[in-house]
């Protein structure tokens, strides 16, 4: 028997996926520009390995060969390691990876062509390079946050219309925080996690189904998921954090920029120990939750994240991921199911553990420790009224659009999916007969 919903896929999904797409490819032959300023004799001696003995191109002026291997780093994380992450629950494996896949196809264009608007005003055409190309997958990054809160319970059509509109919103905060506050880069867009968790809590609490509280059927996961989710999402993500973190630092100031990679990586082993132990302690016959390791071991790495831009000692970065995986795991033990018993969350990967508090908490850490290496007190107050308006933006502009999301699609034309066709592949993917019937 063919799923219930396929024919609304045909009706639906592919007109919107192909109109999205010509849409993209026009916009890109009216308005994007390559930048391309490296000569034949740069390339040479770059390939040559010149590069590593001091020689000329130590000297070039265009920066993104260079960025080509934090370029891969950010690639696999977003499309690899957000979409194996979630393969945890046992009948969706399909849709985790494919839709992930999808989704951050689609986010990936849109924010590539959001965040050269400015661009498009001032020169009259968007450039796109590799530093571009990164920016635009660290926006793909926090919608997929926010896909992670309703996964399972959404459709394509309601995931392409979610990732729009987030990346959308997200560009927006990033220009305000810019344009208003004049905050760094770094600073704006690593506030990703806050942005896309807050998003796709409101969005699951929008997209609340009775009978939630009782759990769904089919969510659940087994040896196999489990395995799958660790080794192809979790470690793919913990070995690769340090470039996803370090990306946006300059590339004139070296220094800063390993500073940041070791910072991670220091923050990250705290965190990965820190969660294995407050799993054991949490667990009534002290044993290790699998779920609840694999998403809290990157409490460290979110949280220095945000806080990247005032870290310059070791052990300010060890802390943070101590701190960060302690209010994770709890958080992922005991908040997410409060959140859907007292507020009608039901946050399928707790993103707001993995992402939420542990951003959160960076924020609250990168105030602390500018007000500590801040000697006036008149620079220092002024830099906490700044930093609280910046939280304060985020978090408004993350609701709204998560509210204006949520109404959107819920419409008849989204057709949200039946309680018994949640978090199960055969809605959506073609199986083989035994498969379907296992």
């Amino acid at each position: 028997m063919a799923p219930q919903y396929a024919p609304s896929l045909r009706s639906r999904l592919a007109p919107l996926l192909l109109c999205l797409q010509t849409l993209f490819i026009i916009i890109s032959a009216l308005y994007f520009k390559n930048r391309v300023t490296v000569n034949k004799d740069d390339l040479r001696n770059f390939y040559s390995g010149e590069f590593l003995l001091g020689g000329r191109a130590q000297k070039m002026k265009n920066y993104e060969l260079f960025l080509f291997a934090e370029f891969q780093d950010v690639n696999v994380m977003v499309i690899l390691g957000f979409g194996f992450l979630s393969t945890f629950l046992v009948r969706h494996g399909f849709s985790s990876t494919g839709f992930n896949l999808l989704v951050a196809a689609i986010a990936s264009q849109w924010a590539l062509i959001l965040t050269g608007v400015e661009s498009w005003f001032s020169a009259g055409r968007i450039t796109v390079d590799l530093k571009s190309i990164v920016v635009a997958e660290l926006c793909t990054a926090s919608a997929l946050i926010a896909v992670g809160s309703v996964l399972g319970k959404a459709n394509p059509v309601q995931l392409t219309v979610i990732v729009l509109l987030e990346v959308s919103g997200f560009v927006l905060n990033e220009w305000l925080l810019r344009t208003l506050l004049k905050v760094r880069p770094l600073s704006s867009i690593m506030l990703l996690h806050i942005f896309g968790a807050l998003f796709g809590l409101t969005l699951t609490w929008i997209m609340y189904r009775k009978g939630s509280e009782d759990g769904f059927e089919k969510e659940k996961f087994d040896r196999k998921s489990g395995l799958f989710s660790s080794l192809g999402g979790t470690v793919f993500l913990w070995m690769f954090w340090p470039s996803f973190n370090s990306v946006l630092v300059p590339d004139w100031t070296p220094w800063r920029k390993l500073g940041a990679v070791s910072s991670t990586y220091l923050a990250l082993a705290v965190s990965a120990v820190t969660a294995a132990a407050v799993s054991v302690l949490c667990s009534p016959k002290g044993k290790l939750n699998l779920i609840q390791m694999q998403s809290c071991i990157l409490a460290g790495g979110v949280a220095v994240g945000v806080s990247m831009s005032a870290v310059h000692e070791p052990w300010e970065a060890m802390a943070i991921g101590f701190t960060a995986a302690i209010v994770s795991t709890i958080g992922f033990k005991y908040l997410k199911k409060h959140m859907l018993l007292a507020y009608e969350c039901h946050d399928t990967c707790a993103m707001l553990s993995t992402h939420g508090l542990p951003g959160l908490l960076g924020w609250l850490a990168q105030l602390v420790l500018q007000i500590k290496d801040c000697d006036d007190h008149t620079v220092a107050t002024r830099f906490a009224v700044f930093h609280i308006c910046t939280l304060f933006i985020t978090i408004s502009l993350s609701v709204s659009m998560g509210f204006l999301t949520g109404f959107l699609i819920k419409w008849n034309f989204c057709r949200p999916l039946q309680n018994k066709k949640c978090f199960d592949d055969q809605a959506f993917w073609e199986f083989p007969h035994l498969a379907a019937h296992k």
